[in-house]
């Protein structure tokens, strides 16, 4: 806590505030564009709109510039504050998130680019079984995110665990993609890329999760409970 009778540590412990603010809104920055690059490369992927996969594809740039801001803005901090303790997970979260998020961002870009294999004069059936699946992966992104902002480990424990539900999903998903291909022998080439593109939505969840428990570590200063023993107490 700082001295109210030296203003230079109230000065110090203002302008850390600060840095800490804009790291986090960076971290927010980086997270919405890549959950709106999920939610675009989806719609493009739908309409077989190759101007909007184009552009998913371009605004991909911008969260990789966010990307590097991040690092450069926590490296200053560490350099100069030399923070401890909660301070010092929060920034290391910061960083370690952002590189996730980048990652989140080029599953979007894949997607995009798959939009010229798929799109056709006579759409195929089983696109329509993937944006149920994209929302689920968004929202878990969402809520990560959300989770960091406000150090809430318990918003990122029911992150972690809605990444069950979106791998039983991404399954079901594949068996009927598998069993549409085969009978439907002609479609095999699109319907391959919707595979790729179901498997790229699993991993975009993976990711959420792998924020979540990073926000998890920050805010409470432990490891995650593994998988199932949150769920028994």
């Amino acid at each position: 806590m700082a001295d109210s009778r030296n203003p230079h540590a109230t000065h110090t412990v203002s302008a850390f505030d600060q840095e800490i603010g804009q790291l986090r809104g960076l971290v927010a920055q980086m997270g919405g564009l890549a959950e709106q690059a999920v939610g675009q490369a989806m719609l493009a992927l739908q309409r077989g709109d190759l101007a909007l996969a184009e552009q998913v594809s371009a605004a991909d740039r911008t969260i990789d510039a966010l990307e590097a801001e991040v690092e450069r803005t926590a490296v200053r901090i560490i350099a100069l504050r030399a923070p401890m303790a909660d301070d010092l997970r929060e920034v290391v979260a910061a960083l370690k998130i952002a590189g996730v998020v980048e990652r989140i961002g080029d599953y979007a870009k894949n997607i995009a680019r798959r939009v010229p294999s798929v799109e056709s004069e006579h759409r195929i059936e089983p696109v329509s079984t993937l944006p149920a699946m994209a929302r689920m992966a968004q929202e878990m992104v969402h809520d990560a995110l959300d989770a960091f902002g406000a150090r809430d480990p318990a918003a990122a424990l029911e992150v972690r665990r809605r990444d069950t539900a979106l791998d039983d999903f991404y399954d079901s998903i594949f068996r009927t993609l598998v069993t549409y291909m085969v009978e439907n022998p002609r479609t095999i080439s699109q319907v391959a890329q919707l595979l790729f593109v179901a498997k790229n939505l699993e991993r975009v969840g993976d990711h959420a999760t792998n924020v979540a428990e990073m926000v998890y570590f920050a805010a409470a200063g432990t490891r995650m409970p593994e998988r199932g023993a949150d769920e028994e107490n």
